[in-house]
C-alpha cells in the first residue's frame, strides 16, 4: 500500500468526465480525494475503479461543507463501504466514529484516514493527540477567526512530527490560509488543495499550482515566513515576485498573502506565526508601525529572527521618487488621502512640485484644478481594484486634460480605468506594474539580506 502524498487534491469538478481527466493528469505527490457525496448517482466501485485504485474515498456531511444530508448517517457509511470492493488506496472515516466492520475487513488492503471538523472557536487537537483512534493518518480542520489562531497548531504539528505521527491539522477560511501552505514548516505530513481546473471544496483551500509554486511540500523547519499583510491580499503580485527571488537566491523563506486588516490582529500574528518579512499594504500602512511603536507610513518591515526588533523601509516612496525623477516638472494633482497618497505627497514635496490634493476630504473644484494647470496626475484612491471601478474625480481629470503631460498610478492591475483614461488623453503613464516590481524589489533585498540566518 501507498503512503499518502503531500497534496490531497479534492474532485469538486461539476461532472466526473472533469473530475476523471483531472486525477489523471495529477503528478505523483498528490492524491486524489473522490468525494463520493459529489457524484451522488453515480456507483463508487467503478469510480474507484476508474482512478485506478489510487484515490482517497470521503463523503462530507452537509455540516462539513458536504452535500450529504446530515440526517442520513446510516446511509451515508453505507455508500462509504460501497466503494470498497474496488479497492481504494484510502478511505476517510471520521475521528469518533467505530470502524465499521466491512471497513474493518478491508483494512488488509485499505488505509484510513480519520478526520474531524471542528466548530468555529474550537481547538481541541492537543487533546484528541491524546487519545487517537485507530486509524494511519488523521486530519484535524478547525477555522481561523484570526491571523493568529494558525499558530496555535505549530505545537502539535511538531509533537505529531516528533513522533512520526502522519497529522494534518489546518484552519479554513481566508485567514487560515498560512496553515494550509505551512504544513510541512510545523511538522504536517499531508495538506489539501483545491484542483486547478475546479472550485475548492472548501474556504481557503489553494489551487494545486499555486501549492507547488510555493514549494509547499519541500519547506521544512528551517524556513522563515514573509508575507503581506492587510486587506484584501488574496490578488497580490507579491508571493509570485518574492518567491522567485528567494527561490533564485536559495534563501530558506516562503512568501505568503495574509489577510488581516486591524492592528492589534496583526501584531499578533507577527508573533503567533514567528513573522520575519512583511510587506505592509491598506489599511495598516499607518496603524500597524504605530502599534508596533515605529514611525510610518512604512510598508516593509524585516528581522533577523522572532524577538529581535524590527526594521522598517517605506519603498513604495524609494518607487515613487525614482519615477518621479524622469517626468517633466511641474504642478501635481494628487487624487486620494490614504497611505500611499501620503507618501505620494511627500515625494512630491521634497522634490519641490506643487500639490494640489483632492479626495473625499479634501474637495476641490474643476476651476480649482483648471488655475493650478496640472502637468502631472497621481492616482492614489483604491478606484481600480476592482474590475466595474470608475475614473476616480473624471472631473477634475477633465480639468486638467489640457495641462497634462503624465500620469502614475498606485493601482497595479492592467487597465484600471484611469490608465484607460490617461492613455485615451496621450499622456505619459507610469503604471501601477511598474511602481510595484521597483517598490518589491527593493523589499525582496531586504528580506532576503535581513532575514533569517
Amino acid at each position: 500500500m501507498n503512503a499518502l502524498p503531500f497534496h490531497v487534491v479534492s474532485l469538486t469538478h461539476p461532472d466526473w468526465d472533469g473530475a476523471l481527466a483531472c486525477a489523471r493528469r495529477l503528478p505523483g505527490d498528490a492524491l486524489p480525494e473522490l468525494r463520493l457525496d459529489l457524484f451522488p448517482e453515480a456507483d463508487p466501485e467503478a469510480l474507484v475503479d476508474a482512478l485506478k485504485r489510487r484515490c482517497l474515498v470521503s463523503c462530507r456531511r452537509v455540516s462539513e461543507g458536504g452535500r450529504w444530508p446530515d440526517e442520513d448517517e446510516a446511509g451515508r457509511v453505507a455508500r462509504l463501504c460501497a466503494a470498497l470492493p474496488g479497492r481504494p488506496a484510502w478511505v476517510d472515516l471520521e475521528w469518533d466514529l467505530p470502524i465499521p466492520p466491512a471497513i474493518q475487513a478491508a483494512r488488509t488492503h485499505v488505509r484510513l484516514l480519520r478526520s474531524v471538523h471542528v466548530p468555529a472557536g474550537t481547538f481541541d487537537l492537543e487533546e484528541r493527540l491524546q487519545n487517537l483512534p485507530d486509524g494511519e493518518a488523521y486530519k484535524w480542520v478547525g477555522w481561523a477567526g484570526r491571523l493568529g489562531d494558525n499558530g496555535r497548531l505549530r505545537a502539535p504539528l511538531a509533537w505529531a512530527r516528533d513522533r512520526n505521527l502522519c497529522l494534518s491539522a489546518f484552519l479554513m477560511g481566508p485567514k487560515g490560509l498560512p496553515s494550509r501552505a505551512l504544513q510541512a514548516v510545523w511538522g504536517g505530513a499531508f495538506t489539501y488543495a483545491a484542483p486547478d481546473d475546479g472550485p475548492p471544496a472548501a474556504p481557503g483551500q489553494l489551487p494545486l499550482a499555486t501549492l507547488h509554486a510555493w514549494r509547499s511540500a519541500r519547506l521544512h523547519p528551517a524556513f522563515g515566513l514573509c508575507g503581506v499583510m492587510g486587506d484584501p491580499v488574496l490578488h497580490s503580485r507579491g508571493p509570485a515576485f518574492h518567491n522567485e527571488r528567494f527561490q533564485r537566491a536559495l534563501k530558506d523563506l516562503v512568501y505568503l498573502p495574509l489577510t488581516c486588516g486591524e492592528a492589534g490582529e496583526a501584531a499578533e500574528a507577527l508573533e503567533a506565526l514567528g513573522i520575519l518579512g512583511l510587506s505592509i499594504t491598506a489599511p495598516l500602512k499607518l496603524s500597524l508601525p504605530q502599534a508596533l511603536g515605529l514611525t510610518g507610513p512604512l510598508n516593509t518591515l524585516w528581522r533577523r529572527a522572532p524577538g529581535e526588533p524590527w526594521q522598517g523601509a517605506n519603498t513604495d516612496a524609494e518607487a515613487f521618487g525614482q519615477a518621479l525623477s524622469s517626468l517633466a516638472s511641474g504642478p501635481v494633482l494628487l487624487l486620494g488621502d490614504g497611505g500611499v497618497a501620503r507618501t505620494s505627497r511627500a515625494g512630491l514635496e521634497a522634490a519641490g512640485r506643487p500639490v494640489l490634493q483632492a479626495s473625499r476630504q479634501r474637495p476641490v473644484t474643476a476651476g480649482e484644478v483648471t488655475a493650478f494647470g496640472p502637468v502631472g496626475l497621481v492616482q492614489a484612491t483604491s478606484l481600480g481594484m476592482a474590475p466595474e471601478d470608475p475614473v476616480p474625480f473624471g472631473e477634475l481629470l477633465e480639468a486638467a486634460r489640457p495641462s497634462a503631460r503624465w500620469a502614475m498610478e498606485w493601482i497595479y492591475k492592467e487597465d484600471t480605468a484611469f490608465a484607460l483614461w490617461a492613455r485615451e488623453a496621450g499622456l505619459q503613464l507610469v503604471p501601477g506594474g511598474a511602481l510595484f516590481e521597483a517598490q518589491a524589489e527593493a523589499q525582496s533585498r531586504r528580506f532576503i539580506e535581513g532575514c533569517g540566518g
